[in-house]
């Protein structure tokens, strides 16, 4: 019986969709590599392209391609091809994180083809949102989709949505103090002349307005820096929030939680929900650890996500795929 096999040019769609996933900064911190013979694509993670000080043990390296890993699920379902998905296979190798055979199988997911489209339309909103609340069953919806991944989706109390605006705050002030944190940011915006013709990090395009007010957690990227005809506007003063997170803290934990993220903000997106992510004060480890929702069983939360009706973010570059994929 004659094995069907994608060529490359499906392959190299597959590793296309998955590069749109969200990154730290959008440091894009994958490489991928297919082994037609096998019809197998590794994901690796791209120790080049971390940010040091604000990421140390990587966690946040896993998440992004985590995120792209659920991205490469989403097409290859679209496209008619089953996944079988192997996390972490090589203790030795830290750097590989997944191996993902593609095969007919079976039928492919229906639950994961029905996302593709909101693929190319998932960008971060770093503009203010409108108050009405989020339905109960779209959040109910998008508890559901984190934990087919194995994660948690918490919608915080008031209370703990204003400790977690204050440890925001508390962050944004530390860094103020903290140069080599600044630089780790630094490096990745994307102003002036810098931002033209980029394939990877924060386009001053992407930074949204200056806030003048409200205390949604909305990183500003240009800090004291001054880009030329930004506006500015007043943002929500009671940010509609959510925590993912998961029970341990290995590093499959954070390569689940990011498949779990791209879940949910496909999911979100679908349902016509703009959505922005903050790790701020999830970066410092005392602040972390207050994150945590005490009325669940969430025990390490890995991402703030806020939620709402309101303008969409433009697209951020990418990377050539000629640059992240390798055909052997």
């Amino acid at each position: 019986m004659t094995v069907q096999r994608p060529d490359q040019a499906t392959v190299t769609a597959l590793v296309s969709a998955s590069t749109t996933a969200p990154s730290l900064h959008n440091t894009q911190p994958w490489r991928f590599r297919y082994f037609t013979a096998s019809h197998t694509v590794e994901l690796r993670g791209d120790a080049e392209r971390t940010v040091p000080r604000l990421d140390p043990d990587r966690r946040s390296l896993h998440l992004g391609c985590g995120a792209a890993l659920f991205a490469l699920r989403v097409a290859a379902a679209h496209a008619g091809w089953t996944t079988d998905v192997r996390p972490l296979p090589d203790p030795g190798d830290p750097h590989f994180l997944a191996a993902v055979r593609l095969g007919r199988g079976g039928p492919p997911d229906a639950a994961l083809a029905r996302l593709y489209e909101a693929i190319p339309r998932r960008h971060t909103s770093r503009y203010p949102f409108d108050d009405r609340p989020v339905p109960e069953e779209v959040r109910a919806g998008l508890q559901q989709a984190a934990a087919q991944e194995g994660a948690a989706l918490v919608f915080p109390h008031a209370w703990h949505v204003a400790a977690l605006l204050d440890h925001v705050r508390d962050a944004e002030g530390r860094d103020l103090h903290d140069p080599q944190r600044v630089a780790d940011v630094r490096r990745w915006m994307r102003i002036g002349a810098e931002a033209e013709g980029s394939t990877d990090g924060i386009p001053d395009v992407a930074f949204g307005p200056r806030r003048s007010g409200g205390r949604a957690p909305v990183r500003d990227f240009a800090g004291r820096e001054s880009v030329p005809d930004r506006p500015t506007a007043v943002f929500e003063s009671v940010p509609h929030l959510a925590l993912l997170g998961t029970t341990d803290d290995r590093p499959a934990d954070w390569l689940r939680a990011g498949q779990a993220l791209e879940r949910v903000l496909l999911l979100a997106t679908l349902h016509g929900l703009a959505t922005s992510l903050t790790s701020h004060s999830l970066e410092r480890r005392d602040l972390r650890e207050l994150a945590r929702d005490p009325g669940s069983a969430m025990g390490f939360v890995h991402m703030v996500l806020r939620l709402g009706y309101g303008r969409p973010g433009p697209a951020t570059p990418r990377r050539p795929v000629a640059e992240v994929l390798e055909v052997l």
